[in-house]
């Protein structure tokens, strides 16, 4: 979103960030010329003031859930886009779920 909207603020952070970010994910944004918004650590939904956030993008129907426990008042900012988290699946899948991100992304930077 940063490299399609560079006047969007646009922020990110993790429902259980206990873990660093994949390799898959770091390449595939070096492939779209996109690695320098990648953060070197991943932020936790706890480190974030969500109240304050015109739109919060959920990838499955948990995170909306650990969103709305955090913050309830946040209901109707949350989307979800339903798509699964590479991180955890062969690494056939992480290309695959990239590219929906991606559509996606893209979907949203046009609509704003």
């Amino acid at each position: 979103m940063r490299k399609l909207g560079p006047d969007i603020k646009v922020d990110s952070a993790g429902t259980d960030p206990a873990i660093p970010i994949s390799g898959e994910a770091k390449k595939y944004l070096a492939q779209e010329d996109a690695e320098q918004y990648l953060k070197k650590v991943p932020d936790g939904l706890n480190t974030k003031q969500l109240d304050e956030y015109d739109l919060i993008v959920a990838m499955k129907p948990r995170h909306k859930d650990a969103i709305l426990r955090k913050c309830p008042e946040c209901a109707d900012k949350i989307v979800v886009w339903n798509i699964d988290d590479p991180y955890f699946l062969p690494l056939e899948y992480s290309e695959k779920i990239f590219k929906q991100i991606k559509q996606k992304v893209e979907e949203l930077a046009n609509s704003l």
